[in-house]
């Protein structure tokens, strides 16, 4: 008996840490950051000198209309199916960039999602190419280039060029798919009759912690945002932004090839990866001004008169959907790109269920049936075992009279009564413990569920019906403000949906049909688990809320039916039928 209690309260214990330890963690002791990969010798890596910004803008910032509606240097538009921007012709640098598929609410008149924005405003996030060397002279962040074009479309791209005025024809041309890809070509024509030395770069710019529209993107110990690439063979999502500031100037620095580097969001990606094999110098940096570069520079080249040379770096500035960044990591050649999203040690069971979920949605066209046309299927190939368990069950129901029985008789012995309750066990064949694995099964379900609902941008103010109108997003209507007839709002913790009412009440129904614990303590555990849940559940994504709610529906509509042809639950039944 013993070993039953302890086991189905280690059951419960691990599903509430499991499910709540995310929620707790966050607000009462987050873990330390992990340390930071090792990095290549100092001395072996040559960067660029890192962008500083002007004086007078560590002191104050401008919003980004008033930057672009004031720049002092000509733009070029971004145009294509899904992004919307401009190139800022001084610098050479893409800073102005929406995403017009994705937006910051719900609201239809709410502002598309900004992921780019100018130097000087409390968003800055750019893309900047250029080149290192010495001996002539070479453009720089202020440099005023010219366009062959007024838009860059997928069908339009754009050459910006420059002469230093010795010699050298600098080019940058820029090509723009039909998705949120960019393809970056810098080219060095030497006209001149001396050789010279030069390397191409690549950098981003980035002010401070991701953001999600106007919300930043914190760093959770389930979800990495911030500084991440492919380099080495290996996946980095370890680097955080206070390694970078620990790191100073010298920054964290390693070779790349066949890789990519940038800073990694929730649901957005600015990253820069070279084409090709070739390998490059890189590094993520801390600047003053709570800034932070990922930067990457080629190898140092030799370009005779007459000569010309020809660098390519692909930059993706978007959403970080999954079929896309996998057609990227085929067509573009850049490795592990769909990586970027964190699925986690798991990703080979959290993307099957993406999959399908995705494919599901794509045929019904509501994320929440979608989810619940998956809870069925998931339900119907876990049948079998439950079958299993709800027989074990139900014997364990048919066999209670006998063990309050026994646990009379030897309630002043309690190795008796365990002796004898193992017996009564053998003697019915009957496995307490049979009734486990059906809950082992669901709780890797249910992490990767969560774990799908939180990072596919997808399924990103999705809605369902009525006033689910964001599956991502905890459900929204609660009776604590009288749903929303109190003209305030409760906090997260406090403010429980309609479907966390709903997910601890089939929970205790179900917890109803399944066989009293004979234990007392074990009995009071059982008896407030259900509301437990519903308080520890009400923060999180509906979608979660609503897949549970259905799965305990269904759980509770099988093992009724399973139990009414038990013929032990029968007979049992008939016996008490006949006493009265």
């Amino acid at each position: 008996m013993d070993n039953s209690r302890n086991m189905i309260l280690a059951i419960a214990l691990s599903a509430l840490v499991l499910i709540g330890w995310s929620f707790i963690a966050e607000q009462v002791a987050p873990p330390p950051p992990e340390p930071a990969p090792e990095t290549a010798a100092e001395a072996d890596v040559v960067l660029p000198e890192a962008e500083m910004p002007a004086a007078e803008s560590v002191e104050a910032t401008r919003t980004v209309a008033d930057v672009l509606d004031g720049n002092d240097a000509a733009r070029i538009a971004i145009e294509t199916p899904r992004l919307e921007g401009t190139v800022n012709l001084r610098g050479a640098r893409i800073d102005d960039l929406v995403l017009l598929d994705y937006r910051e609410e719900i609201d239809a008149d709410s502002p598309p999602i900004r992921l780019l924005a100018p130097d000087d405003t409390d968003e800055t996030y750019f893309a900047h190419f250029g080149w290192a060397g010495e001996g002539i002279e070479m453009p720089d962040g202020d440099t005023v280039w010219q366009a062959d074009g007024e838009r860059l479309t997928p069908d339009n791209p754009v050459t910006l060029s420059w002469r230093n005025g010795t010699g050298q024809l600098f080019e940058i041309e820029l090509q723009v798919d039909a998705d949120f890809l960019f393809t970056i070509a810098q080219r060095v024509s030497n006209t001149g009759s001396a050789p010279i030395s030069t390397r191409p770069y690549a950098l981003l710019m980035h002010r401070g912690e991701m953001r999600s529209g106007a919300v930043p993107d914190p760093d959770t110990w389930l979800i990495h945002t911030g500084p991440a690439g492919f380099w080495d063979d290996v996946l980095h999502r370890d680097l955080d932004f206070s390694d970078l500031d620990e790191a100073g100037s010298a920054g964290e620095r390693f070779s790349l090839q066949n890789g990519w580097l940038g800073f990694n969001g929730k649901y957005w990606l600015g990253a820069l990866a070279p084409a090709g094999d070739r390998t490059v110098d890189a590094a993520f940096m801390a600047l003053p001004d709570d800034r932070y570069q990922a930067v990457f520079t080629g190898q140092p080249t030799v370009i005779q008169g007459g000569r010309a040379l020809t660098t390519e770096t692909y930059f993706f500035a978007g959403a970080k959907e999954t079929h896309l960044l996998e057609r990227y990591e085929v067509e573009a050649g850049i490795n592990q790109l769909d990586r970027a999203i964190d699925w986690g040690w798991f990703y080979w069971f959290e993307l099957p269920l993406f999959y399908l979920l995705s494919w599901l949605f794509t045929t019904v066209g509501n994320f929440g049936v979608a989810i619940i046309l998956m809870t069925f299927i998931v339900r119907g190939l876990m049948f079998p075992i439950a079958q299993k368990q709800f027989s074990s069950m139900a014997g364990m129901r048919a066999v209670q009279p006998k063990m309050k029985e026994i646990q009379e008789r030897y309630k002043d012995d309690k190795p008796k009564m365990q002796q004898e309750v193992l017996a009564l066990y053998q003697r019915e064949k009957v496995n307490p413990l049979a009734g486990c694995l059906p809950i082992f099964l669901q709780i890797p379900i249910f992490y990767a569920l969560y774990k799908v609902l939180m990072l596919s941008v997808e399924m990103r103010h999705e809605p369902f019906m009525l006033w689910l109108q964001d599956l991502s997003a905890p459900d929204p209507l609660t009776p604590v403000n009288l749903f929303g007839l109190l003209a305030f709002t409760p906090p997260t913790w406090f403010a429980i949906g309609i479907l966390p009412i709903l997910l601890g009440i089939t929970m205790w129904l179900q917890f109803k049909l399944n066989p009293a614990p004979m234990d007392p303590t074990q009995q009071k555990i059982f008896s407030i688990m259900p509301w437990v849940f519903m308080v520890i559940m009400a923060p999180f994504a509906a979608g979660l809320q609503l897949y549970w709610v259905t799965s305990n529906i269904l759980t509770i509509a099988q093992q009724k039916w399973l139990y009414s042809r038990d013929p032990r639950l029968k007979e049992q039944a008939k016996m008490v039928k006949d006493e009265t």
